[in-house]
């Protein structure tokens, strides 16, 4: 009898362990596949193609004017910036006052008004502008924006402006005792404004809709075709080159030129991003993408400080001597200190993060790491494309 009860005992024992590695057996399957799925994904990257294209045609269009900001505190432009006063004798001979052009005002500044009209604008619709001082105000702050007619490089008038200022930035004090935080004569008019003429494209027209790649890529326009051409299930569109594929509107036999647009962006092919190493030289910053890989490198890196060093020393005569004067001559000393190199070694194949971790091992600054990465591009080392702003 106790047999049989430590024998159901054990059964029972067995059965929950049975169960237990049953579950961590599922669970470790399941990250499995999770880490080759997840590897899947970094492999085929599904982008959507509004993400990587735009349409031929579809674009905003810049706006500039040149007006006047007044109601400033004292900040304003000086009398030897010339232009001011006569705009502002300009303004006030169109409300019927006449004024001399050598007026002094100092609350006045002149400003460029800057814009940009977006696409499918019509007449009424809202902008936000940027106003930028042209003389030698201090400050915009406070200042309310003239009237002024925004223009476009064809010199037609599609917006006009108009309103108070708002700044990211102030500046204090006199006397030479001045806080100045960010930039006190650059200034924003949410909303401030006014579209005044159609802009907008009429769509109705295309017989061809033209999508083009921000980046161009002979495999990615080749898909772009391929995936149009599944969706509709015939040959409507073809890969002009690297950055445009051309769609055609009467074979896509769609009831609007919007309607097809908005169910080709709407596509997605396996976008494979260009490794691509950004540097900037000024500031020392370093934009790396993750798809840069390495080929075997070794990377020595060293440097060499000079130190030179002066002391004041008193030389005084021989004691008793009939000649001689106290002289203060000065004793510089040279001390060169090397520092031992270091040494990086990464394998084929290396990753981003590996090369970033071993320059900061071996003491590597923003500046080093520039010069690094340029001698491993000019060594064939570096599996991207290297652009130096």
């Amino acid at each position: 009898m106790a047999r049989g009860i430590l024998t159901q005992a054990a059964v029972a024992a067995l059965r929950i362990v049975s169960a237990r590695w049953s579950a961590y057996l599922v669970v470790l399957a399941a990250l499995l596949l999770g880490s080759r799925l997840d590897a899947a994904e970094v492999t085929n990257r599904q982008v959507l193609l509004r993400d990587i294209t735009s349409i031929a045609g579809v674009r905003d269009n810049p706006l500039i004017g040149y007006g006047i900001v007044v109601g400033l505190h004292g900040t304003g432009d000086t009398q030897q910036t010339l232009f001011t006063n006569q705009t502002l004798a300009n303004v006030m001979q169109r409300m019927g006052v006449q004024i001399p052009s050598t007026i002094r005002v100092a609350n006045v500044a002149a400003v460029f008004v800057t814009a940009s009209l977006p696409a499918f604008s019509r007449s009424g619709m809202k902008l936000d502008v940027t106003v930028s001082s042209i003389g030698d105000a201090k400050s915009l702050s406070g200042g309310v924006l003239l009237l002024t007619p925004l223009r476009a490089p064809d010199g037609e008038v599609y917006a006009a402006a108009q309103g108070p200022l708002t700044l990211g930035g102030y500046s204090a004090g006199a006397n030479g005792n001045i806080k100045e935080v960010n930039h006190s004569t650059v200034g924003r008019v949410p909303q401030g404004g006014t579209v005044e003429r159609d802009a907008a494209l009429e769509l109705s027209r295309f017989t061809t809709v033209s999508l083009i790649l921000q980046d161009p890529d002979f495999t990615a326009s080749k898909d772009i075709a391929a995936s149009i051409n599944q969706e509709f299930s015939k040959d409507v569109a073809k890969a002009i080159d690297s950055r445009r594929v051309d769609v055609d509107v009467a074979r896509a036999g769609a009831p609007s030129v919007t309607e097809l647009i908005s169910r080709v962006q709407n596509l997605s092919i396996n976008f494979h991003p260009p490794a691509k190493v950004v540097v900037n030289e000024r500031t020392g910053t370093i934009v790396m993408g993750g798809d840069v890989k390495l080929s075997p490198v070794s990377i020595l890196h060293g440097s060499l400080t000079v130190e030179v060093t002066t002391k004041l020393m008193v030389s005084q005569p021989p004691p008793l001597s009939k000649s001689g004067e106290t002289v203060v001559v000065p004793d510089k000393t040279v001390q060169a200190k090397e520092a031992p190199v270091g040494r990086i070694e990464l394998g084929e194949g290396a990753r981003v993060d590996e090369l970033i971790d071993g320059l900061r091992a071996i003491g590597a600054t923003a500046h080093d790491v520039v010069s690094i990465l340029q001698a491993i591009k000019a060594a064939g080392g570096l599996r991207a494309e290297l652009e130096v702003i």
